[in-house]
């Protein structure tokens, strides 16, 4: 009968929200989630090449779909779960988040800056990309929509996070009651499967951190630099000096790719997402990886990424990312906004995330 009741559930929330689903864990509990289809990198705007975009790649098999969390996550019993009308999950760190997710069962995952980055490219792509709480409960555009208030207001008597899903239909990725929500602002995310090692891009190849039994640990040796000569991968050296790799420079106060570093610094440092650069000695095909993981353009003439904002750090050990912003960020949060300038270990009331899921 428990069964037939889901089944039920889940065609009454398919009625409203085709794409929609209601996935369980291992322990019978739902979360909501959107399938989002197999994709290629041409359809996404990235080029014309018809190979499929390494979001759907896990362990060298092709995923027909992905599910990615509509609401940014709660926590109960540990375990991480999108749900409706919600106080998100804040002041958690990178490897706690990566543990509520995995806790869930096999295919379960923190979402990564892979799938991130498809959801900002299909955004782009189709002229969705979302508005969000990144001006104290509301956005910096609007002004007369707000979301719900989820915890108290700061010392001004502003509203800070607000209730997952509770914003109007602009703050929907795709701008439609199907879609997910709060990929813009509210509180920053966590994303999985890349990091920064003193300015040297690393990652998990394709999608593979998306697969639990892959460490995403500060010494995994799963890690992968970028050759910047041809796009693939290859074993970095741990000091974030391998030879070819890419790497993060800042040059004219903006950040620029290249082989090699002439400024370094242990400090957030940043520019407009669209001001991020490639040097000659990054090759279409590296600067194609980057833009597979939301960390450059693919076409360097497209500009028009609002006021997303990059941020970086390449002067310390283990870097990882959160993406989107959060209530008080205002034009600089987005769907491309990228923060580079936290460690693991951080932690704060404007820092949440979600989780994905794939049929392992």
């Amino acid at each position: 009968m428990a069964n037939n009741n889901f089944d039920l559930t889940n065609l009454a929330l398919q009625c409203i929200c085709p794409n929609n689903e209601l996935l369980y864990d291992d322990v019978g509990k739902p979360s909501v989630m959107v399938k989002i289809p197999k994709m290629t990198y041409a359809q996404l705007g990235l080029g014309t090449s018809t190979e499929i975009f390494p979001a759907f790649k896990v362990d060298d098999v092709e995923k027909d779909a992905i599910w990615i969390s509509k609401y940014q996550n709660i926590v109960q019993n540990s375990r991480a779960y999108s749900l409706p009308a919600r106080d998100p999950r804040a002041s958690i760190t990178f490897d706690q988040a990566i543990s509520a997710c995995t806790a869930k069962g096999a295919g379960w995952h923190l979402m990564t800056k892979t799938e991130w980055a498809l959801l900002a490219w299909w955004c782009k792509q189709n002229g969705t990309m979302p508005y969000g709480n990144n001006d104290y409960g509301k956005d910096t555009r609007e002004s007369v929509y707000r979301a719900i208030p989820s915890m108290a207001r700061d010392s001004s008597n502003r509203i800070q996070r607000v209730a997952t899903g509770t914003g109007p239909l602009t703050w929907s990725h795709d701008r439609t009651p199907s879609g997910i929500w709060d990929l813009n602002g509210n509180v920053w995310e966590w994303t999985g499967g890349v990091r920064m090692v003193y300015g040297e891009i690393q990652l998990l190849a394709n999608n593979n951190a998306a697969n639990k039994d892959h460490s995403q640990a500060a010494n995994s040796a799963l890690w992968m630099a970028i050759n910047a000569a041809d796009g693939s991968l290859i074993a970095p050296d741990g000091r974030g000096t391998t030879e070819g790799s890419v790497k993060m420079d800042f040059v004219n106060s903006h950040v620029q790719y290249s082989t090699t570093i002439t400024s370094k610094s242990d400090s957030g440092r940043g520019c407009p997402w669209n001001a991020v650069s490639c040097d000659s000695t990054i090759s279409d095909a590296a600067r194609l990886v980057l833009a597979s993981i939301g960390l450059c353009r693919y076409d360097l003439s497209v500009t028009d990424f609002d006021s997303d904002y990059f941020y970086f750090n390449n002067g310390a050990a283990d870097r990882c990312w959160l993406c989107g912003g959060a209530w008080n960020n205002g034009t600089d949060a987005g769907v491309f906004y990228s923060y580079g300038n936290s460690s693991r270990g951080h932690s704060s009331a404007s820092i949440g995330f979600r989780s994905a899921y794939y049929v392992p």
